[in-house]
């Protein structure tokens, strides 16, 4: 089941993002060290700011209790009709039984709730499995590739979901 945090889970959101980093480094323009760097009350206000920001929207999937997937989706900061996905993750077991796809319609729907006109977001150009996943939804490569992180060999596609015209 998908659900958005709520704010007494940060330390669930904490431990389930550090595993996302762990398994799958270059999925993440962060990294597992500058994330188990920061202190927990980040973590706990990080949470807290986005369940009343109305701007964000973290959700995870719930499988009995044991979160299996994140995702984070955001109104952009300079483009109120762009809604950004980030941290898109589901645990290796769960992978190929329509978590992603679930996460995916919550974060679309959510954008669109926002009338926002597109969805848009960032994935590793190695991961032939996400960029498939994401053009399957719709998504479309936009711009050009971009390292993903500071003196990184990684790259990065933009890709967007138009949502409306």
């Amino acid at each position: 089941m998908i659900r958005t945090l709520q704010c007494e889970q940060w330390q669930a959101y904490r431990a389930i993002r550090l595993r996302a980093l762990l398994e799958a480094p270059d999925a993440f323009g962060s990294t597992l060290a500058r994330e188990e760097a920061l202190a927990l009350h980040v973590w706990e206000a990080r949470v807290a700011q986005s369940v009343v920001s109305g701007i964000d929207c973290p959700l995870v999937a719930d499988a009995g209790g044991e979160f299996v997937a994140l995702a984070w989706v955001k109104v952009d900061a300079d483009d109120p009709g762009i809604v950004n996905l980030f941290q898109m993750w589901v645990a290796p077991a769960w992978r190929g039984k329509g978590v992603a796809q679930a996460l995916l319609r919550q974060a679309t729907g959510w954008a669109v709730e926002r009338r926002a006109q597109a969805l848009q977001l960032g994935v590793n150009c190695a991961n032939g499995a996400a960029m498939s996943l994401y053009a399957r939804t719709g998504f479309v490569a936009v711009g050009v590739p971009v390292p993903m992180r500071d003196g990184a060999a990684l790259m990065e596609q933009t890709m967007r979901l138009q949502l409306s015209r």
